[in-house]
């Protein structure tokens, strides 16, 4: 841990608020992880400040100012370096939903302010001249290497059930152990999760998957069991990482969030089109859905195939058209990744044991022999086709323009005009 106060020194934005603040008689500190990154020397990313002067006061102190929380007591100040949330301090009425409380209420008192936050680590604030206040040992717990909740941890996470996905989260990115009083409510309030939305959900599996340690985010998430608590239940056998367990370390090594959610849905051996409905039910984008679901249709393609070099040259061309050059090369990395990887028993095992080592072997080449991947890159239009043969467009003109797209990817067909005209007649 280095000098927290250097972060007051490369933001300007943030040295300027916190000095007109106090220069008008208010408190008014950085506070969370501004302040926590700050103290284990780790990058800034978003700057919180706390101050006890209200919201309307805080208006009056800048030029420019947006009201973007202002039922939470949060304004944002405006200034040429950035934007910044200064927030009243506050303490929280009863909670519903177990995610948010019904109201809030403006204190003058920053240790009160403090104590709301979930995690000591997150429950520290620094003053304009780099003096970090921590009344709830924050800076020893980090130093111990320890994640433990403020106060009472059932409290904390009865109050937000959030919270236990954002403590398997900051366990894994920031390589904490869990203290035991916490993780044991933790286990306890597992339940709470039913009431947390979908998109919330997937928001912290993305950044732990994501982050520097996904595969101790995998094995937290296992041993917490939070998956079997979801506001809806997904088709996918988590218990099967278990078995996989050298292949999670290899997750960290994909640099691709999509590689890595390639990999570790892979592992756990369902359809494809399976997959792709969890990844809906959990409120990924469908370009995201899209991405995994590709290279798992096309693992499944190439799997179905025998180890022979000549079929699965073939099924390998026609499935990186069908689902697309990114997925193939993806499938590669993927596969490259788990080589070195002790088998398990399983059509997945035999997979990488028969047939993958020849694909990572010489996929790529294949790949450098297809003339084209998709329709775009085709010689031909369904304009052509359609003047060409004197039909009206239709769904045969989509087949046909596939047909002719494997077959020039096979090297049955050049990519050339007149001849897939050619070709496109003989097959009318």
């Amino acid at each position: 841990m280095l000098d927290a106060g250097k972060i007051l020194e490369e933001d300007r934005g943030a040295s300027y608020v916190l000095a007109k603040l106090t220069e008008a008689g208010y408190e008014a500190y950085l506070v969370g992880g501004c302040v926590r990154d700050a103290v284990l020397d780790r990058p800034i990313k978003d700057i919180d400040i706390a101050t006890s002067a209200l919201p309307e006061q805080v208006i009056a102190c800048f030029p420019r100012t947006a009201p973007t929380g202002l039922q939470h007591g949060t304004v944002t100040v405006i200034l040429q370096q950035g934007t910044y949330e200064v927030t009243t301090f506050r303490q929280e009425a009863e909670y519903e939903g177990f995610r948010r409380p019904t109201s809030v209420e403006y204190i003058s008192d920053l240790t009160e302010d403090l104590k709301r936050r979930d995690f000591t680590m997150n429950a520290m604030a620094m003053d304009r001249g780099g003096e970090v206040i921590d009344p709830f040992a924050g800076q020893k717990d980090l130093a111990l290497g320890v994640l433990r909740c403020v106060g009472k941890a059932e409290e904390r996470f009865g109050e937000d059930a959030l919270r236990m996905l954002r403590c398997i989260r900051f366990a894994s990115t920031y390589d904490l152990q869990v203290e035991e009083s916490t993780w044991q409510a933790l286990l306890a309030q597992a339940p709470l999760l039913r009431h947390i939305a979908m998109e919330r959900v997937r928001s912290e599996l993305q950044r732990m998957i994501d982050g520097p340690a996904p595969a101790r985010a995998v094995r937290l998430l296992l041993a917490s069991r939070l998956t079997a608590h979801l506001k809806k239940q997904l088709p996918l056998p988590f218990e099967r990482w278990l078995a996989w367990d050298d292949a999670l370390d290899a997750v960290s090594a994909l640099e691709e969030q999509h590689d890595r959610w390639s990999m570790l849905l892979m592992l756990l051996e369902v359809p494809a089109d399976v997959v792709r409905t969890a990844l809906q039910e959990l409120t990924f984008s469908r370009a995201d859905g899209d991405a995994v679901e590709a290279v798992l249709a096309l693992r499944e393609a190439v799997a179905a195939s025998a180890a022979d070099p000549a079929p699965l040259e073939r099924v390998w061309k026609l499935g990186a058209v069908r689902s697309g050059i990114a997925a193939a090369r993806a499938l590669l990395r993927l596969l490259r990744a788990l080589q070195p990887i002790a088998h398990q028993r399983g059509e997945l095992a035999l997979f990488l044991e028969t047939t993958a080592p020849e694909l990572v072997r010489r996929g790529e080449d294949w790949l450098s022999e297809v003339p084209c991947f998709s329709l775009k890159e085709l010689a031909i239009s369904g304009k052509d086709l359609a003047s060409e043969l004197g039909m009206q467009p239709g769904p045969w003109m989509g087949k046909l323009l596939q047909d002719l797209l494997e077959r020039t990817a096979l090297g049955e067909l050049p990519n050339e005009r007149e001849l897939l005209l050619q070709a496109a007649r003989a097959a009318k």
